[in-house]
């Protein structure tokens, strides 16, 4: 697929994305207590955006280390927001919104959506669990399901958004497993379908394989499994 966007999967829910003038992003950036995140890529020191999706730990990660270290801007829920900012996440690097607000950046724009899951941090709540549409200006959008099962709404997002890349939890126990992935990539309709949230731990025993072939049943959208710090789009 013709891009000017480069992407990473880090393992797990994690992504590193560079957009088209170079700006950095992370997503859910769980790195240095991740076991299958390559070590060179447990410590970044270049970021310009963290976007979550939800307050987990294994979501959260090392946000609060990254931001002081960078000066990143974080862009959380509002309940999370303000719970990162106790935990040491300058007022200054944060960016609040809830669920159908958009946030627009120099050259893409980031709208949390619906997931069906919960959240909360530290032990404290924080706000719902979402997902995250980022629109590239004149290019891509990549949609990043967070945790969640399938529910319908998610129809209504792909003919909204018309995201091209989708990533889909497919783990298990926690979110949706395989087959309910690939429904969600039927409803979607994307073009291509990267699966997350598997495999980190014992119990998320969702096979990509197994969703593979659910998808290719059901629909169109090609599935693309990279290994965890291996690039997969803009090579």
């Amino acid at each position: 697929m013709k891009t000017n966007i480069k992407a990473w999967w880090l393992g797990h829910s994690a992504f590193r994305i560079e957009s088209p003038t170079g700006k950095v992003i992370y997503i859910d950036p769980f790195l240095s207590e991740n076991s299958s995140t390559p070590d060179q890529m447990k410590n970044p020191d270049d970021i310009d955006f963290i976007l979550l999706t939800h307050g987990h730990e294994d979501h959260v990660g090392d946000t609060v280390e990254l931001a002081k270290k960078t000066g990143c801007t974080v862009v959380a829920q509002v309940e999370l927001s303000r719970l990162l900012i106790k935990k040491g996440v300058s007022q200054d690097q944060s960016i609040e919104f809830n669920k159908g607000g958009t946030v627009d950046f120099d050259d893409f724009s980031v709208t949390l959506v619906s997931a069906n899951h919960s959240s909360s941090f530290g032990g404290e709540y924080a706000g719902e669990a979402g997902g995250l549409v980022i629109s590239f200006e004149d290019d891509i959008c990549f949609y990043h399901l967070g945790d969640t099962n399938i529910f319908g709404d998610l129809q209504i997002y792909g003919e909204l958004y018309e995201p091209h890349v989708i990533a889909v939890p497919i783990g298990d126990h926690y979110t949706m497993g395989p087959e309910e992935a690939a429904r969600c990539c039927e409803m979607i309709d994307a073009k291509i379908a990267v699966p997350i949230h598997y495999g980190t731990f014992p119990v998320l025993k969702g096979s990509p394989d197994e969703f593979k072939e659910f998808t290719e049943e059901f629909c169109d959208t090609e599935v693309w499994i990279p290994k965890p710090g291996e690039q997969f789009l803009g090579k």
